[in-house]
């Protein structure tokens, strides 16, 4: 145990610099970015939505993506590798404008512990408030093809960028589907089956979060993912699958001042998660299944109905249900990536057969 306690401790460490160092990468990008662009000189708009996308971009979070995708090239060699910096700026870009179009779908007043850009521009437009949603999808849409162009521009054999650009294409390109159909989940008349949950989770976040870092960390060392394709698909989806849960999990059962936005969002939102499936699924009592009911799509859902739902989902077993759920698909990840063992580096190997059992210990 303690030798496991130790390796998990070296791992996370690695995994802390590699963030560290992006942090300071992106800071850098950002402060030479206006000099990069060719912005009109009269524009006021464009420099400030420039600096919306720095100050959410730089607002936090774990940089996951980052540290795949240099994992994913340790795998191969640990060596310095070209080209890491321009796929993890691509990543993070990709992900910014994620966070955009999200909080706009969602309505999300904050995002990392501060207003998001469709409540910033919100603010700052409040009697135009068509101009405040149409520069919100211009943000998000600038962020993507900011995405792209870093790719374009990176240094490295015109054969390896134009992969990775395919790479960070097909993955934005399957998230968008992704929201489509989270969307269209919603509209179904009886709660969605397991397999169509996994099916949004898959295109929605494994594909671009897991499976692009995968693929362009590779292909930067100079593997050829497409070699691997089965596996490393069914490791992205099955880690996908459990973030996926372990967010929607969260959004009930977490902690509002730890994850920086309030709980019981997909509740008043009426969406149809992995923790309302569950809730629907559930042995209630008539009562309950009021209480659910009424709170299921009601935007003006008080905290203490939310807190009255989390309740039940505790009483009933779905929060136990839906740990296990996370710890399944956490070990059949890591049963995927130990397989890997006889191919690459046993210490990469090591890092991506601990990652899945990382997201689920966060919970429990």
């Amino acid at each position: 145990m303690t030798d496991a306690v130790g390796l998990d401790e070296q791992l996370l460490h690695r995994a802390a610099g590699y963030a560290r160092r992006f942090n300071t990468l992106f800071e850098e990008y950002f402060d030479t970015l206006g000099t990069r662009l060719d912005a009109p000189s009269f524009s006021r708009f464009t420099p400030a939505c420039l600096e919306l996308l720095r100050d959410l971009s730089l607002r936090g979070g774990k940089r996951m993506r980052v540290v795949l995708l240099h994992e994913a090239a340790r795998l191969v060699t640990a060596e310095p590798v070209d080209g890491l910096d321009d796929a993890a700026l691509s990543i993070e870009l990709l992900q910014t404008h994620g966070l955009v179009h999200d909080d706009l779908i969602d309505d999300s007043p904050t995002r990392r512990g501060a207003p998001s850009t469709y409540y910033a521009y919100r603010e700052q437009f409040p009697h135009h408030p068509h101009a405040a949603l149409g520069l919100t999808v211009l943000a998000g849409d600038l962020a993507l093809a900011l995405s792209l162009r870093v790719l374009l521009d990176a240094k490295v054999p015109g054969a390896v960028r134009q992969a990775m650009t395919e790479v960070q294409t097909r993955a934005a390109a399957d998230t968008f589907m992704g929201q489509i159909i989270d969307l269209e989940r919603d509209f179904t008349a009886t709660a969605p089956d397991e397999d169509l949950l996994h099916r949004v989770a898959d295109y929605k976040s494994a594909r671009y979060s897991i499976l692009a870092p995968l693929q362009l960390g590779l292909l930067a060392a100079g593997e050829q993912p497409a070699l691997f394709e089965h596996d490393l698909r069914r490791y992205a989806r099955l880690v996908g699958i459990c973030g996926q849960l372990r967010d929607d999990y969260l959004d009930l059962f977490g902690d509002a001042a730890t994850m920086g936005k309030p709980t019981g969002t997909d509740i008043r939102d009426g969406k149809h998660s992995y923790t309302v499936s569950a809730l629907l699924s559930a042995p209630l009592g008539d009562a309950e299944r009021a209480v659910l009911e009424a709170a299921l799509g009601d935007p003006a859902c008080t905290p203490e109905t939310i807190a009255a739902v989390r309740e039940i989902g505790e009483r009933r077993g779905v929060a136990d249900r839906m740990r296990a759920d996370m710890r399944r698909h956490a070990e059949q990840a890591c049963l995927v990536a130990a397989g890997w063992r006889p191919r690459w580096r046993e210490e990469a190997v090591t890092f991506f057969e601990r990652l899945p059992l990382w997201s689920v210990e966060r919970v429990m």
